[in-house]
Order: C-alpha cells, then structure tokens, then sequence
C-alpha cells in the first residue's frame, strides 16, 4: 500500500502461492482513507462492501466477467501509476527483485530498507 505520494505506506509479505487479494483485509484494518485505487484483480464483492461500509470511494475497474458491470472513475484510476512507479524504484534493488533472502523476516527488512531509501530521494 502506498499513500498519496506514491511512498510505501504499509505492506503485509503473503506465500508466493497466495492471491494480493488476501493481504488487503490486514493493510486497510484501522487505516482511514477517502479512495482506495486497485486493479481488476481487486475487484471483489466483499472488499467494495468493506469501502462502501467506511463511506470511502473504490476506484477499481470492474472485471470483464462481471454480469452487472459498474462504473469506475477514470480519471482518479490514472493516478494507479504512483503504485507501479513505486514497484519499478523497488525493483531498482537486487535483493528484492530477485528475493535472495532466506528469511521473511530479514526480506521484510530489506522492503522497509529500501522505501525509506526511496522515500530520502
């Protein structure tokens, strides 16, 4: 999860085999927000209920497969950039794009390492 600047605001490590979809119910707990920006792959019932419960606005396409297709705002999903252009400054270093660490722990540590890092640019 990145903030409004596109600097990492929070990030939860899953199993490699496990869906993003599943670590956003811990990012968003507790965290007050007036937009939530995601892809298709977060277009989920139970997540836009969750936004939609906190009076916040989603700003996440709907998927092709939906029978009842919503609408999205297209200009505010524009700024889903700052998320990739954090992915592609993170990727800038080694270990963590190619995940050399033996640890969770000691990779989660790296992650934080490397945002602040960014964030000093």
């Amino acid at each position: 999860m990145v903030d409004a600047l596109g600097n990492l605001f929070d990030f939860v490590l899953l199993p490699g085999q496990a869906h993003d979809l599943k670590g956003v119910a811990p990012l968003i707990e507790n965290v007050a927000f007036g937009a939530l920006l995601a892809d298709k792959a977060f277009d989920a019932d139970w997540l836009l209920a969750e936004i939609d419960a906190r009076g916040a606005c989603a700003v996440i396409p709907p998927k092709m497969n939906r029978k009842i297709q919503r609408d999205h705002d297209r200009h505010a999903y524009k700024w889903c950039h700052l998320v990739e252009n954090f992915f592609a400054k993170i990727k800038e270093f080694r270990a963590i794009a190619t995940r050399c660490e033996k640890t969770a722990c000691s990779y989660a540590e790296n992650w934080r390492l490397a945002a602040t890092i960014i964030a000093s640019r």
